[in-house]
């Protein structure tokens, strides 16, 4: 479908797109790199009685919102605004929106009425309280809600428009791309996937579980089309469904990652041997220098690899800083990973073996070995990596 004046579209009848597209964001949440920037998606649904706004717009856009909202119906007489997710990138504007539309209610779930009050100092007599059992009906039109608890924050709900099988998702499905197009398929499926593969990493990975369980929920539902409020929309919906049943499963590669960083090439020198020992093997290595890599894409990488190899010199009796940040990684987003294995070396004194278990404490990750050498690695410990990559082949057996 075209692009409409003033960056607008069509996505089904009476169906408006009238998001942003955030080309020159670079970061966010403090974190997460953004190179291709993002997008934040509302939708307007234009009912024959009634009209709903989906989810609204990041802060610094609300006029943008309104004017896109102009080409299709009076901002002033928006009779709902949804609001799937509390989260300032999509719902910083619905205040706004509230202010400009007096007769509007702010529509959410239970906890969403707490968020919404707390965060954007919402009246409570201006909000409506959803459930699975709810309806909204704009003539024409139906809403229906479903609750999705932790996808990413504990008051989320999506919304599902029933005539055109529409899912309004809210973070969940999403990516974090801008550029001109807005279907998956414009880009290629295989790009938007990897793009959505980053996104679930870095935001859906610890919520497997209240996220398989959302992902059953959509099966049974038989969308037409997935619209979430960051990145592409899914005009095949099992594009995306299939990979989020697999990641959501814990749903496991034959694959091993090497994150290492080295200061005098010691560290460097074990860990391409390792991974020329693997892929001999005929294993999948994914290999990053961390002094070269995008922090995000080891974070993909974490989604379906049962194996992490860390490698970093001691600094100061401690794991490099470098190093230590996958080690954080695994932990913080709560991956998948069952084994981990560390390839260090030292100068005058040890340390890093000890910083890489008390990080990993707490997980039921399985250390399955350690090389550490002092100075330049030399024949024995080249013979331990050797020995390393046998284990590691056995543990990928089960695999």
């Amino acid at each position: 479908m075209a692009e409409m004046p003033m960056g607008t579209l069509s996505i089904a009848p009476n169906v408006f797109w009238v998001g942003v597209k955030h080309y020159n964001r670079r970061l966010f949440d403090g974190l997460i790199p953004l190179p291709h920037g993002t997008s934040y998606n509302a939708y307007l649904v234009v009912g024959k009685d009634k009209t709903a706004l989906i989810d609204t717009v990041n802060p610094g856009f609300e006029d943008v919102l309104v004017d896109k909202i102009k080409m299709h119906a009076d901002p002033a007489k928006i009779d709902y605004v949804i609001m799937n997710h509390a989260e300032p990138d999509h719902a910083f504007a619905g205040k706004h929106m509230l202010s400009l539309a007096k007769n509007a209610k702010l529509v959410t779930g239970a906890k969403g009425k707490e968020a919404a009050m707390m965060y954007f100092d919402i009246p409570e007599d201006r909000i409506i309280v959803v459930d699975e059992s709810s309806k909204l009906e704009l003539g024409g039109k139906t809403l229906r809600f479903i609750d999705a608890p932790w996808l990413h924050w504990p008051e989320t709900i999506f919304t599902y428009l029933e005539e055109d099988r529409i899912l309004f998702p809210c973070d969940f499905f999403g990516s974090h791309i801008a550029y001109g197009e807005f279907y998956a398929d414009e880009y290629g499926n295989e790009l938007s996937v990897d793009l959505a593969k980053l996104y679930f990493a870095e935001i859906m990975m610890p919520f497997r579980k209240p996220g398989a369980n959302a992902v059953e929920k959509v099966k049974k539902l038989g969308v037409k089309m997935i619209a979430p409020s960051h990145g592409v929309i899914w005009r095949d919906p099992n594009v995306i469904l299939e990979p989020y049943t697999r990641w959501t499963n814990e749903k496991m590669k034959k694959k091993v990652l090497i994150a290492y960083v080295s200061m005098w090439g010691s560290t460097e020198k074990m860990a391409h041997a390792l991974w020329e020992a693997l892929v001999k093997k005929g294993i999948e290595v994914q290999i990053y220098d961390l002094t070269n890599s995008d922090i995000g894409h080891v974070a993909k990488e974490l989604v379906d690899t049962p194996v992490i190899v860390v490698g970093g010199p001691t600094v100061l009796n401690g794991i490099h800083p470098v190093a230590a940040y996958p080690t954080m990684l695994v932990k913080q987003l709560r991956a998948p990973t069952k084994y981990a294995a560390l390839l260090t070396s030292h100068g005058w004194s040890g340390g890093a073996i000890k910083a890489v278990s008390d990080l990993l404490a707490g997980t039921k990750i399985e250390i399955i070995g350690v090389v550490d050498v002092k100075g330049p690695p030399k024949k024995p410990e080249f013979e331990k990596v050797m020995a390393l990559a046998d284990t590691i082949e056995e543990k990928l057996k089960a695999f």
